[in-house]
């Protein structure tokens, strides 16, 4: 899945789930200290990518550098399929 695509397809969870207001989100905008999530929000949010993209997300992970903006889930998301051995 490219990097855009699962932009794509966070920013719609979050627009579903949280606010209307995506639109005014950049990739970069902190979801956090706008608002859009709170703590629970975040849980959510784990608990979807690890459905959606088939990853497990430990809880060292649970970090704002990997999950306060679009752009930085999308790249844990990215870097936890890449570490997932294939068979």
């Amino acid at each position: 899945m490219s990097t855009q695509s699962v932009n794509r397809t966070i920013r719609e969870f979050i627009a579903r789930h949280f606010s209307t207001r995506t639109t005014q989100l950049t990739d970069e905008s902190s979801l956090l200290k706008t608002g859009v999530v709170d703590s629970m929000g975040v849980l959510e949010i784990v608990s979807f990518i690890e459905a959606e993209f088939n990853v497990q997300v430990n809880d060292e992970d649970l970090v704002p550098e990997n999950f306060d903006t679009i752009g930085r889930i999308a790249n844990y998301v990215e870097t936890k399929q890449r570490s997932i051995p294939t068979t």
